[in-house]
């Protein structure tokens, strides 16, 4: 098997396996406790809070851990909008789900929802974002990398149009960028920041959000105060540890894995482009994007058959977004960057772990792909043809 999905979901290290196991079968003490067993609980916890905020260029007072990078971005958006006094949301219209769907079920509460559209290589632009904003608007969310084109956003000049006086809460979903860009939040000016273990070698079910000292924000629901009262409930230590001991080795391996993935990418693109015949790039190959995503478009053939084929060679990749993968037809993303339903696009989501060899063998299974559906879709026109 070739798995090319990373974006939706990467193995998690051997270490962090390890990790998560000896904290399960150790550790198994509340970090609420006041006996010993809870302090040394209570003690790996907060050396995880520090190795991901080491990860973010954060201070680890400022993290807090959830259960999932979806409940993090929830918590960014609906607890910061709830907490303000305006009622506008302003969103890219190319946000994952769980910032989309969670400015929706405000806008279904009485807030006024603006999506903000990207430019054609899938870049929500600043100005576009100061245009839309008004002194109403209580929340703005764009998010650092997009999961299904890898197109990276201008955070940091976003950031510097809002200001800094009186300017709405700036949320930022990072978590298809988390290991593979550096992320530092001083610098990308936002008021809060989502991150995911699953999407960096970590284990499922955690996740984490920075939000900067003073931002006000709302709890999701009320518990026993864990995690500064902002998300309640016995933390859990394992997947907790798991996600620390992930993001420190990403940050000790950012820069040697980032330059390895752009090296692959672009290797990868530049053959898939010359050898599989009615290919193209989804965004311009210039359009700044994050090292681990590589989006190709096939006019003319559908996404789903193309699929199969791959996977029937042993190779694994998405069309869109695991989260929005069964339904059809064109992703949000795809459609707000103008792609019709008659183009498949394939997401190629590279890790570390890929090697040179894999993504020449998905060449080759791309080429084959193609072809196949392609003579099916030939056949398929002329005997409708013979028909009419």
């Amino acid at each position: 098997m070739i798995y090319l999905d990373h974006a939706a979901s990467t193995p998690p290290l051997e270490a962090v396996l390890r990790a998560v196991d000896a904290t399960a079968r150790e550790m198994f003490a509340n970090p609420s406790s006041a006996h010993s067993e809870g302090a040394r609980a209570a003690r790996a916890l907060e050396t995880a809070r520090t190795q991901v905020a080491a990860l973010l260029g954060a201070e680890a007072r400022d993290c807090i851990f959830t259960g999932s990078g979806t409940e993090a971005d929830a918590l960014g958006v609906l607890g910061a909008a709830r907490r303000a006094r305006g009622r506008h949301l302003v969103v890219g219209a190319i946000e994952h789900p769980a910032v989309l769907g969670n400015a929706e079920l405000l806008e279904k509460s009485g807030y006024r929802l603006t999506r903000v559209a990207p430019n054609g290589a899938g870049i929500i632009e600043p100005d576009a974002i100061a245009q839309a904003v008004t002194e109403d608007t209580a929340l703005v969310a764009v998010m650092l990398v997009n999961n299904e084109l890898g197109t990276l956003q201008p955070i940091t000049a976003i950031a510097q149009k809002l200001g800094n006086n009186r300017r709405p809460h700036f949320h930022v979903d990072a978590v298809a960028a988390a290991g593979h860009v550096p992320i530092a939040v001083r610098t990308l000016g936002c008021d809060s920041l989502a991150i995911s273990g699953h999407k960096l070698h970590g284990p499922r079910g955690v996740g984490a959000l920075w939000s900067r000292a003073g931002a006000a924000m709302d709890a999701l629901y009320a518990g026993g105060g864990q995690e500064k009262g902002l998300r309640s409930g016995t933390e859990n230590l394992p997947a907790v540890v798991g996600l620390g001991l992930a993001c420190e080795l990403a940050h000790k391996r950012l820069h040697e894995h980032r330059n390895a993935l752009l090296s692959l990418r672009d290797v990868f693109e530049d053959a898939v482009l010359t050898r599989v015949p009615g290919t193209r790039p989804t965004v311009p190959r210039e359009t700044p994007r994050g090292p681990h995503i590589a989006s190709i478009a096939i006019d003319g053939l559908p996404a789903e058959p193309l699929l199969h084929a791959l996977d029937a060679r042993g190779v694994q990749v998405a069309s869109g977004s695991a989260c929005a993968s069964k339904k059809k037809g064109p992703s949000h993303v795809l459609k707000a960057i103008g792609i019709g339903d008659d183009t498949a696009v394939l997401r190629f989501s590279l890790s570390h772990q890929t090697t040179a060899a894999e993504l020449e063998q998905a060449v080759t299974s791309l080429a084959e792909a193609v072809a196949e559906i392609s003579q099916v879709a030939h056949l398929s026109r002329h005997r409708k043809n013979r028909h009419v």
